[in-house]
Order: C-alpha cells, then sequence, then structure tokens
C-alpha cells in the first residue's frame, strides 16, 4: 500500500478547525461519530469525488481515483473535524508507519487543543 499524506485534505481540516468548525468529543466516540457508508455515498453523489477527498488525511495514488478505498484516514463527518477522529487516524497511523499522517495529525490535534 502506497498511502501518502493529502495536503489539500490537511490544508482543509487545519482552516475548519480554525474556523471553528470543529467537535471536541472523546477520545472512543469516532464509532459512533464517523460517518456511514450510506451518509459517504450521500455525499460523494451530492459533492463528488474531489470534495470526498477532502475529508481524509490519506490517499493511495496506486488505486482508482473513483473509489472510496483510494481515500484513507478521515477526520470528520462531511461538516465537522472531529477531534475523535483525528486521535484515531493519528494511532492507526502510527501503528501501519505511515509517519508523516502520524505527524500532521498530531499538529492537527494540538491545533484543535489549542496548544
Amino acid at each position: 500500500m502506497s498511502v501518502r499524506l493529502n495536503k489539500k485534505a490537511l490544508e482543509h481540516a487545519r482552516k475548519l478547525v480554525e474556523d471553528g468548525k470543529v467537535v471536541h468529543d472523546e477520545r472512543d466516540a469516532w464509532s459512533e461519530d464517523a460517518p456511514s457508508a450510506e451518509d459517504e455515498n450521500r455525499f460523494i453523489e451530492k459533492n463528488g469525488w474531489d470534495e470526498y477527498a477532502l475529508w481524509h488525511l490519506g490517499e493511495d495514488p496506486d488505486k482508482s481515483e473513483e473509489t472510496k478505498g483510494r481515500f484513507s484516514f478521515p477526520y470528520g463527518d462531511f461538516a465537522k473535524v472531529h477531534r475523535c477522529g483525528v486521535i484515531s487516524l493519528e494511532s492507526r497511523a502510527s501503528q501501519n508507519d505511515h509517519d508523516d499522517i502520524a505527524r500532521e495529525s498530531k499538529r492537527l490535534l494540538q491545533l484543535i487543543d489549542g496548544e
């Protein structure tokens, strides 16, 4: 897997946080807060793949452009950044040796927490 940092998504996430579009939820809330497959499909149908990509810090350029499998490490619900989503993706990125994604998600978490 050649997942790389999606820099446009990172910029999008930072802008959302700076604009106050963030949910300060708890660490384990992501399983309940993450968009469902149905939510994702509706979002893609309404907004397209480029907008969908902005909600994922990971992208695999070896996968087809218009597939969900191309994108990984989601951080929000298509409206706001979720603190729990950032924590979850940082953990998964670290475990899977995606160091650049893990590092940037830690920085995003610091921005969320006002550090």
